[in-house]
């Protein structure tokens, strides 16, 4: 039966776009339509709350498939880019290390051992280059010590650590030109909108799906009582309005209203303006098309009224005559 865990690593991880950028890079260039997983360096700081990951490089990494045990890293390379990248940005040095995942292997707690001689504490960070599910590709972790409360060995295993995407104003600005290419440009503001909420409302029921299968897993006795996670929940459920009280159920309905009645205009409004366009741009054919035909009518009556020059022959017949 696990027990008390000796750790005193941080509580958050904050994972930048262009250490996103690189490592889908690095899939597509060496294990593109492959099984294989990619491993490379993450630099960036690291306090006693948060790591900030700013940077990434990739190393060279070969293991077997079908021994997982059996794994190869290049230490000699590791070492001379992180000289490298100390000389441009002494702030960003080694902080852990990532790899294309999607999950945690048998391994990887051997390799985070062995980035114990780079970092004392390194942080595994799963980076899912192809997900399926709506949400934050990354999941961060740290390697701990389970005492255990039977007198057994510790043994060692990862705990889990949030995660989330953050950015500095450059980089930001830098996303957005990557991303002009990817966004469809004739779509409108609203449009544009409305699929962003959409993709939060699938992502919400996802979390919701989960939540549920989770309490039905603790009623079935699968999984134990975990009074965390039933807290949070609590905390969750705490902060939904309560819609039996009469004025709050009247103001959501006021407010949805509102909202409904903004969205109509809104298309009532371009419906009439892409008619008015359309108007315009028949008006504009048909005077073309008149202008053309007064040109063609012009230069035919210019044709019929300039008279034709006799021939040289017709004029000498009639001076013989």
């Amino acid at each position: 039966m696990p027990g008390l865990e000796l750790t005193s690593n941080p509580t958050k991880v904050v994972v930048h776009p262009l250490v996103l950028l690189s490592v889908v890079d690095h899939y597509n260039r060496v294990a593109k339509n492959t099984k294989k997983r990619v491993v490379g360096v993450l630099l960036g700081q690291a306090d006693s709350t948060s790591v900030n990951v700013a940077n990434s490089f990739a190393v060279p990494f070969e293991e077997d498939e079908k021994s997982p045990s059996v794994w190869f890293l290049d230490h000699n390379y590791i070492e001379t880019m992180r000289d490298m990248f100390k000389k441009v940005n002494a702030k960003e040095k080694v902080i852990g290390w990532y790899h294309s995942g999607p999950k945690l292997r048998s391994s990887d707690l051997q390799i985070s051992e062995l980035f114990k001689r780079y970092t004392a504490s390194p942080v595994l960070v799963v980076v899912d280059v192809q997900p399926k599910e709506i949400g934050i590709p990354t999941d961060a972790y740290f390697s701990v010590e389970d005492i255990h409360d039977d007198g057994t060995t510790a043994t060692k295993t990862f705990e889990h650590v949030p995660s989330e995407i953050g950015a500095e104003e450059t980089e930001e600005i830098g996303v957005e030109h990557l991303l002009r290419d990817i966004k469809d440009s004739s779509t409108g503001t609203l449009a544009t909108r409305i699929s962003h909420q959409l993709t939060s409302l699938r992502g919400l029921a996802e979390r919701l799906d989960d939540i549920r299968s989770y309490l039905q897993n603790v009623l079935d006795d699968k999984l134990p009582v975990n009074s965390e996670i039933i807290q949070n929940l609590q905390d969750i459920f705490n902060l939904l309005p309560n819609l039996s009280i009469p004025d709050d159920s009247s103001a959501f309905t006021v407010q949805t209203n509102d909202e409904y009645a903004l969205i109509y205009v809104a298309s009532l409004a371009r419906a009439v303006i892409a008619l008015h366009d359309l108007i315009n741009n028949k008006i504009d054919n048909r005077e073309a098309e008149r202008k053309d035909d007064a040109k063609e009518r012009d230069e035919k009556s210019s044709d019929s009224s300039t008279p034709k020059a006799q021939s040289p022959e017709k004029k000498e017949g009639t001076k013989t005559s």
